[in-house]
């Protein structure tokens, strides 16, 4: 059936609402406040079910909201909190062996590579202070950038409360734009949440792997790492940001693998670099099945994301591309 003028207008705005987004820059808002609203919009039910009257209903939501985000900021914060004052194995002692591991690398790893490297401690921290000199603008920039991002998290997910509190207290929209543009979010609402769990699935099954290769794999061929909760728990935060987040957690793990010894660290980085790989297919073979597409789907849609929008291209990629495809599938064109 050929879609209304209404209808059309509806789809118009919405792809350039997302695409503003990226634009823009407001991804990390759009996916905190659609995460907040998409956990109470499964939640508030559970606990109206408690209560009678739609004023009940509406405080039973705003109750909800309430938890939700208390929940995740202190649940940040704890983690947080537990990675910087760790008697033992905190974030501190982390970096504090990473620097010790680097300046006693003449011990473990072959010469082609130390002669390349800074003799000591003393050099790294000239080198680093010389390098933030040349590039004191884009420090500044990053530092920047990471304010505004958490600023943006912040208020995404206050909107998402805010939104999802409204929803339940106001009447269905009767005029035909704005009815069409609550189809619209519906949809959107309903694909991202669909990616979420495929989302979810990839970050156990990343995390577990991890795990198993830390905890066991490397402890039976007589290997024994320290911090190794304390890596997990750096690999779980950072894992949230694409491409950047890998790096950090693979630069972490193999450095400490180092630590032991070059096969060690050689190992751990063989390790990193498949598991990231196969990672990339799994993540479209996952996140294909949860939206009803095939894998090379995903991975096109991932590959065209990056191309025209960079690292947060890829981020929106599988969210977009669901949501493109369920529209898709509502008006029965595939």
């Amino acid at each position: 059936m050929k879609p209304t003028p209404v209808q059309t207008a509806s789809y118009l705005i919405a792809v350039a609402i997302l695409l503003g987004t990226v634009h823009l820059k407001l991804v990390s808002a759009l996916f905190a406040g659609m995460l907040v609203y998409t956990l109470i919009h499964k939640l508030a039910p559970l606990l109206a079910r408690l209560f009678s009257g739609r004023a009940a209903r509406i405080a039973a939501t705003a109750i909800v909201a309430a938890v939700v985000v208390a929940a995740v900021s202190a649940g940040a914060f704890a983690l947080l909190y537990h990675l910087k004052s760790g008697d033992t194995a905190g974030l501190p002692q982390l970096w504090a062996r990473m620097a010790e591991i680097i300046d006693g690398a003449n011990a473990t790893l072959p010469a082609w590579i130390t002669e390349r490297l800074p003799a000591s401690g003393d050099e790294i921290k000239v080198a680093v202070v010389t390098w933030l000199q040349a590039h004191s603008a884009e420090v500044r920039g990053v530092g920047k950038e990471v304010g505004v991002t958490v600023v943006h998290i912040l208020i995404g997910g206050i909107l998402g409360a805010m939104i999802a509190v409204s929803a339940s207290s106001e009447a269905p929209d009767r005029k035909p734009l704005a009815k069409a543009l609550r189809e619209r979010a519906a949809v959107f609402h309903d694909a991202f949440g669909r990616v979420v769990i495929g989302q979810g699935k990839i970050s156990l099954i990343n995390t577990t792997l991890t795990g198993i290769y830390l905890a066991i794999i490397l402890p039976a061929a007589g290997v024994h790492l320290p911090f190794i909760k304390t890596m997990l728990a750096v690999t779980l935060i950072v894992g949230i940001l694409p491409v950047v987040g890998n790096l950090i957690s693979n630069t972490v793990i193999v450095v400490v693998s180092a630590s032991v010894s070059f096969s060690a660290a050689l190992a751990s980085l063989v390790f990193l670099v498949l598991l990231h790989k196969g990672e990339y297919f799994l993540s479209a073979k996952i996140l294909g099945h949860q939206v009803s597409a095939r894998a090379w789907e995903m991975l096109l849609a991932m590959l065209v994301m990056e191309a025209a929008f960079g690292v947060p291209g890829i981020a929106v990629a599988p969210v977009f591309y669901a949501y493109m495809r369920a529209e898709l599938m509502r008006a029965k064109l595939v």
